[in-house]
């Protein structure tokens, strides 16, 4: 278990007591490297626990088929708790796909991870069993980010699978590392994509009087405030890197939403002015430093939304993920048609969103055609949204599900021959 430095100086003072008429070499080895370990803590260094075991519990697991589409739902939990999956633009599969981050609120929650391979569950918590919060996985290695309290760690995770009388069972262990502890953090901590940085935002980061971001060097652990909300825009959190730049980093703010700060400047600008009454909402970024988020010109209460995809360099947005909009349309119709959550998959091939209802909708790249992947995963009006999200493959997507009764977690894989029909499309030139 990770010990205060208090605790240290309270063992190193004992460890001096007790040896204080004599000592060995090898006893003189031990007390420098319990000072060095001392006095790298106290600069901030990074501190890393012992391995430790984390409880697993049995699946709950179960697959049906979409009645309307066909597609293979698999439920991670039974819908008995309220488990829901990590927000829409974080990483929710271990990097190596093992396994699969959630909440859950029953007694022995929090932060939990489905053991791919078994269906079991196992319960993420820091080296002192404190519970998680604000959680993404690491892009390029096995570990889970979080905070645990005001501190910002890194829960590196070991899963083992052995098998008797024909039924596997997981062994997880863990081994927190320690970075730094930073005030206020009010949103999921995100990583850059190349694996440097950590960045979070709060409205008042370590007591500050303006909402801002901060900057996390993963290596070291030291880390810094990266810039104040401009002049005049509110903080609205929704922290997120570029998922192929890792200088760019975006933030929700209003009354123009988007916004990004480059961190060679650390100057932040919005790359789309809104129109009076524009809806304007869930940014995420895609492939090629597009920006997407979902949008469109007539107000509430029976608003239109497409899923819209701005490219950062050359400054054109085009709709990817088309809504709908007609004058008699009442909420719930027009809801039925347009979209809230818009997430595209990590190899640039798709883009899901859902809707009000709960259905999910995929959109290839190429032609923007809509391919119903599952639905009726909400009732208009109350329960969870779907968020939909990604693994890390671009086949399956995850998202909070209603079917089951209670909310629960659910993954539906891409079917086959969409892939395959996607690869062989040829368009524009490709055709000649």
């Amino acid at each position: 278990m990770a010990r205060s430095r208090e605790s240290r100086v309270v063992s190193l003072r004992m460890f001096f007591q007790i040896d204080r008429k004599g000592l060995t070499v090898g006893r003189f080895v031990v007390v420098l490297i319990m000072v060095q370990w001392l006095a790298g803590a106290a600069m901030g260094e990074p501190v890393v626990s012992r391995l430790y075991s984390l409880p697993v519990f049995p699946r709950e697991d179960s697959v049906q088929q979409d009645a309307e589409t066909g597609t293979e739902l698999l439920f991670l939990t039974n819908a008995r708790h309220k488990d829901s999956n990590l927000y829409f633009h974080q990483r929710s599969w271990l990097a190596d796909g093992a396994m699969i981050f959630l909440f859950s609120d029953r007694d022995k929650g929090g932060v939990m991870g489905y053991v791919v391979e078994t269906g079991e569950l196992a319960q993420i918590t820091a080296a002192d069993g404190m519970k998680l919060r604000h959680p993404t996985a690491a892009v390029n290695r096995n570990s889970l980010f979080a905070l645990a309290g005001d501190r910002v760690v890194e829960i590196q995770l070991a899963i083992s699978v052995k098998e008797k009388k024909g039924i596997k069972r997981a062994k997880v262990e863990a081994r927190e590392r320690s970075l730094c502890a930073i005030k206020g953090i009010d949103v999921y901590l995100n990583e850059s994509c190349d694996g440097r940085y950590l960045a979070a935002g709060g409205a008042s980061i370590e007591g500050a009087s303006k909402p801002g971001l901060v900057l996390i060097d993963i290596a070291s652990g030291a880390w810094e405030r990266l810039c104040d909300m401009p002049a005049g825009v509110e903080y609205h959190g929704h922290v997120q890197w570029s998922i192929t730049n890792p200088n760019w980093l975006s933030f929700a703010g209003a009354p123009n939403r988007l916004w990004v700060v480059d961190l060679r400047d650390r100057k932040p600008w919005c790359p789309y002015v809104q129109q009076k009454d524009e809806l304007v909402t869930h940014e995420s970024w895609w492939v090629n430093d597009e920006l997407v988020f979902c949008g469109g010109i007539h107000p509430k209460p029976s608003e239109d939304s497409h899923v819209k995809a701005l490219d950062m360099h050359n400054g054109t947005v085009r709709i990817i993920g088309a809504g709908s909009w007609w004058p008699e349309g009442t909420p719930p119709e027009i809801a039925k048609r347009n979209w809230w959550h818009a997430a595209g998959s990590p190899d640039g091939r798709w883009m899901a969103a859902d809707n009000w209802h709960g259905d999910i909708m995929l959109f290839d790249r190429k032609t923007s055609r809509p391919h119903l992947l599952t639905t009726n995963h909400r009732t208009y009006g109350g329960g969870e949204h779907p968020e939909v999200g990604w693994d890390r493959k671009g086949k399956q997507v995850v998202f909070a599900s209603h079917t089951l009764g209670g909310v629960t977690v659910c993954v539906a894989t891409v079917p086959e021959t969409w892939q395959k029909e996607l690869d062989t499309a040829r368009v524009g030139l490709e055709a000649k």
